[in-house]
């Protein structure tokens, strides 16, 4: 990036070196949230391959389960049975801190496990089913609530990220090539004098 235009003065100089140290500042600090983010992040994707490995047992578990319980009661009987089933989850926007930033996250309160259908009407793979597809359900609410976080983490990081360059390929190197351009002149100013003053004294000894 090109330097500032502006006029090479000693008080143009004092504030380009005060922009120059808070840009310097903000890069390393913006650097470190940087860093926390991404090992924050590292640490949530961790944990969503882990839910994802149990979200793959739960569904080799649930549909099997599924596919039993309709071959022994059967597709018209499973119906009945389902209508008259309902459950009532909440789902609401949570804050969470994390890496020293609160950020939006996801809650998903279950209802508890109840066989809802009579005595009568209940066996064994029917119990099965509604079990099994509730562990299913709670490791997907588990599942899209650490997502949600590693989301919002990531957005952070391509923001901060965006920040560093801006300050370390556009901001830092004006600030320091205006800089060293003042510097420069002003000390071709200095010499000028420095010399001019000898020749006057020099040109008025010989008067």
């Amino acid at each position: 990036m090109p330097r500032e235009q502006t006029a090479p003065t000693k008080s143009n100089l004092l504030r380009v070196k005060e922009r120059l140290a808070t840009a310097m500042e903000g890069y390393e600090l913006l650097e470190q949230k940087r860093e926390i983010l991404v090992m924050e992040l590292m640490r949530k994707v961790e944990q969503v391959k882990l839910l994802e490995k149990d979200l793959d047992v739960c569904v080799e578990s649930a549909y099997p389960a599924l596919k039993r319980m309709l071959i022994a009661a059967g597709r018209e009987r499973a119906d009945r049975l389902s209508q008259g089933i309902s459950y009532r989850y909440e789902l609401e926007e949570k804050r969470v801190m994390c890496a020293g930033m609160n950020l939006p996250g996801l809650e998903v309160r279950l209802p508890r496990v109840e066989l809802k259908y009579s005595p009568a009407n209940s066996f064994a793979e029917c119990d099965e089913t509604v079990l099994e597809f509730f562990k299913l359900l709670k490791v997907l609410t588990e599942l899209a609530a650490v997502r949600t976080i590693a989301w919002r983490l990531a957005r952070e990081v391509r923001k901060t990220q965006r920040r560093v360059n801006a300050l370390e390929k556009m901001v830092i190197p004006a600030a320091r090539d205006t800089k060293i351009y003042i510097e420069a002149a002003l000390e071709e100013r200095d010499r000028d004098q420095f010399f001019t003053s000898k020749l006057l004294k020099k040109k008025a000894g010989k008067e």
